[in-house]
């Protein structure tokens, strides 16, 4: 309940301290790929969907495939920035606020990600809301090993302290993590 409150009250922040910094990058996107926003339906809570926001850093006409199975080709070279810096995440504080993510839980999937999705559902992991990152991120295990990726959310979550929640969000901000491993060419 403590971790809710606690994600209302930063993404809320976020999303209005932030706006200055959401609109600029939202204009330089514009003129970057034509469509700055990008949209994707992604493994909720219980499995539910949910419509995840987050801003573009691929070209529009990218596969929706798993970040780990793009081709490096496909980004854009402010989008390379935007994954740098995290900063494509911050769309993300909207999917806080509503109460579908948080921003420490296990990184949400696509429903074409089946074995990541059992491998999740046989240890809880799916009981959670998803978050932004978490134990996984910060150690760079991302989706291409699904199983390792599951036992680390599920330890992860058994683990889920509002110390560790504070942690997890200093070492992303810190530039621990090198985010969703994408393809070189």
């Amino acid at each position: 309940m403590l971790i809710r409150l606690l994600d209302i009250i930063f993404a809320f922040c976020g999303l209005v301290f932030g706006f200055p910094v959401l609109v600029i990058l939202t204009i330089v996107g514009l003129f970057d790929t034509g469509s700055p926003i990008f949209r994707q339906q992604r493994v909720g809570r219980h499995k539910k969907p949910f419509t995840l926001v987050k801003f573009r850093t691929m070209k529009p006409d990218t596969a929706h495939v798993a970040s780990h199975l793009a081709s490096s080709s496909a980004i854009t070279p402010f989008g390379g920035f935007l994954r740098k810096s995290k900063l494509d995440e911050l769309p993300q504080l909207w999917n806080v606020l509503k109460g579908e993510m948080s921003l420490v839980g296990p990184r949400p999937c696509l429903f074409n990600q089946q074995e990541l999705i059992n491998e999740r559902e046989q240890r809880g992991v799916l009981n959670a809301r998803p978050g932004i990152t978490g134990l996984a991120q910060v150690n760079d295990i991302d989706m291409s090993t699904p199983q390792l990726l599951a036992e680390t959310d599920a330890k992860m979550l058994a683990q889920l302290t509002v110390a560790n929640y504070f942690k997890y969000i200093f070492m992303t901000v810190a530039g621990k993590g090198s985010g969703d491993r994408v393809k070189k060419q």
